[in-house]
This record gives structure tokens, sequence and C-alpha cells, in this order.
């Protein structure tokens, strides 16, 4: 993955779109980068006012599926929101005014507040902040079955026609699951259709307005925090000063005096002033094989840590590179078709007949050329 930096992170959300694929493959960067999480939220309210009325929806959805996937990795994402979601829906409600994106972002509210994303009262707050005075649009009361029960006033006084759900043809009912896709999107596979196309079990098909994606992050939860190439290529690095490639101290260790290892050496003493030199020299190996054992030590942490990371890192590639084929296998395929059509419009070109002006028949000698206006009036004269 791509390291983390705001102009990076700026250019992502400038390239967003409402495709699932889009959606989720950033999500999973930013959660990939969820030590910067501070940041990253202050970024994306800062691009969500800036952006036109008519993709501020798409950042929510973004906000929603960072929010949902990220809980368990830890809780930072979901604090950072809070505090920023406020202003967020305020915003939104200033300048957006189509049904469409208030009816999703009730939705929103309404699957954070049955799931437990953020607590009733938070709930309310949000609810309250997009139902500002203005809002061409109601927003449906959201939360949990409690916090419904104390929104009962809010709720009676809706219009009749908009607590009836609205009938509506099936296309109109497609476009509505592809929206509540974005909204409600989480792990559960099992609640998603079946594709009868060919699909590896770590790959994962999603349907947006009649067009199937095929996401390209992880679906497996993955043991540990897949490392950036940046940590392992510092970890390699720092391993090259490690212990057992410090051959000075290996060499120093090979040069003690035997006597520092051998009882027979304390048969051999013959003075208090041999016994006290043995001791110096004793006290002097044991504080660097101590020093150089403890050094040794610390490196086969570190070497069982990138052994971890490696074995993360490489489940992580080996999953993403799975889903590349199978996205390369689709797209091969539809490659394959427009070449097919490109062939048949070449064959129905050829086919049909030749009416440049070079092959017209040339009609200029067997006719004469017709009169002027003036030979015309000079006839009546």
């Amino acid at each position: 993955m791509s390291a983390f930096t705001e102009s990076v992170l700026i250019k992502k959300l400038g390239d967003l779109n409402t495709s699932s694929q889009s959606i989720q493959t950033l999500s999973l960067w930013l959660i990939h980068h969820r030590k910067h999480n501070e940041k990253i939220v202050s970024i994306w309210m800062k691009e969500l006012s800036k952006a036109p009325a008519n993709r501020k929806l798409v950042f929510m959805y973004l906000a929603n599926d960072v929010i949902q996937n990220s809980k368990k990795k830890g809780p930072e994402f979901g604090n950072s929101f809070a505090t920023i979601l406020p202003k967020a829906f305020k915003d939104i409600s200033h300048k957006c005014s189509d049904d469409k994106t208030f009816n999703s972002l009730s939705r929103i509210l309404n699957i954070w507040g049955e799931r437990g994303v953020y607590d009733s009262s938070k709930i309310k707050e949000y609810t309250s902040n997009l139902r500002v005075t203005g809002s061409t649009s109601s927003v449906k009361s959201s939360g949990s079955s409690s916090s419904a029960k104390n929104s009962g006033s809010a709720t009676n006084d809706k219009p009749k026609e908009e607590l009836t759900p609205k009938s509506s043809s099936s296309s109109s009912s497609r476009k509505r699951k592809a929206t509540d896709e974005h909204a409600s999107n989480t792990s559960n596979g099992s609640d998603k259709k079946s594709s009868k196309v060919p699909t590896p079990s770590k790959a994962k098909i999603l349907e947006v307005n009649g067009e199937k994606h095929i996401t390209l992050s992880p679906t497996k939860q993955i043991i540990g925090d897949p490392p950036e190439p940046d940590e392992l290529i510092k970890m390699l690095e720092s391993l090259e000063e490690a212990a057992s490639s410090d051959a000075a101290t290996r060499e120093k260790i090979t040069r003690l005096p035997p006597e520092v290892s051998s009882l027979d050496a304390l048969s051999k003493l013959e003075d208090k002033e041999a016994a006290a030199k043995l001791h110096l020299k004793v006290n002097e190996a044991v504080q660097l094989l101590k020093d150089y054992n403890s050094r040794l030590a610390a490196e086969m942490n570190e070497r069982n840590k990138l052994t971890v990371m490696l074995k993360d890192f490489q489940k992580e590639q080996q999953e993403l590179l799975a889903q590349a084929e199978q996205r390369l296998e689709e797209y091969t395929t539809k490659l394959d078709k427009v070449k097919e059509v490109q062939s048949e419009i070449k064959n129905h070109l050829a086919k049909l007949p030749d009416i440049s002006f070079a092959n017209l028949p040339d009609f200029t000698g067997n006719f004469a050329s017709l009169p002027s206006a003036a030979d015309l009036f000079n006839v009546h004269h």
C-alpha cells in the first residue's frame, strides 16, 4: 500500500466514486493508516465542505464504511468521526436539497442505532443536526428501539405520506438496493446475492446499478496488522546491524583468556593478588557476555516480530493477488466481447455500398448547365 500523505489522501478523495469497489478500497487504505486517524478525519471534513452537493453523499458512504469496519482494529476512527459528524451533517443539511441524500443519511443513522455503532444520544444529536431549518427533505428518526420511543413526538409530526413506503417500479427498487448497500456495508457476506461468475473464496463481488464489481480489499480478517513496505524495509535494515552480525564483539569473546571459563585455574592461584586479577578478568568477561546475550535476545524478538509481519504481509498480498487475478479475468472477458462487437462493426461497414463522390457517375457532361437568374429575366424580356 502507498504511504500516507495529505496530498495522497486528497487525491484519493477526489477520485472517489459511488461504486462499492472504490469506497471499500479507499476504506481499507484509511483503516491501514489508522494511526493518522485524527488527520484523516480532519482532511475528510475539509474536503466534504468543499465538495459539490452531488458528491457529499459518497463522503458519508466512505465514513460509514470506515467507522463500521475499523471497529475490529480499534475505536480510533469511531471516536475521531464522532466529534466531527455533527458539523458534517449540518454542512450537508445546508447545502443539499435532494431527497435521495437525506433518505440515504437517514438509513445510515438507523443502521448505526440498530448496530450500536454510536449510542442513542449521539444518534439523536446527529439526527437533529440533519434536521436543521432550511433543509427541504424530512429525515426519518433513527437510533435504537429505545431512542425511537423517546422521539415519538418528532415522528408524529411527519406527514403521513412520509411514514408510508411509496410504491416504485422494479428498476427503482434495484437502485435503492444499491444505495442501501453502501450504508449497510459490513463483513456479512451471507446477505449478498450469489453470482454466477466463478470467484475465489477470498474475492467479493458486489453489484451496483446492475454492474458487478470485485473488491480489491481483503475480505478475510487477517490476524495481524499487515505492515507497510516501508516498515518492513526499516526492520530489515535494522537487522543488518544486529548482534549476530557484530564480528568485533564475537572476536573479543573468542580472545577471552581460558582461565575465565575454567575452574582448574582456581587451583593454580598462589596469592591474593593473582586471585584479584582473575576476579577482574572474570567480571569483565561476564559483563561482555551478558551484554552480548541481551543483544542476541533482543535480536531474536525482532526476528520473531519480523516473521509475523512477513506472514501477515504475505497473506494480504496473496489475497489481493487472487482478487486482482479475478478482476483481470472478468475484464479480459469484457475486452473479448468488445473486440467481438468491434469485428462485427468492421464487417458490417465493409458490406455497405461505397457512396463516396469519387465513385459517383459524372453528370456534368450529359446535361446542359442550368440558366442563371440573369438569363431567366432576359428570356421574359
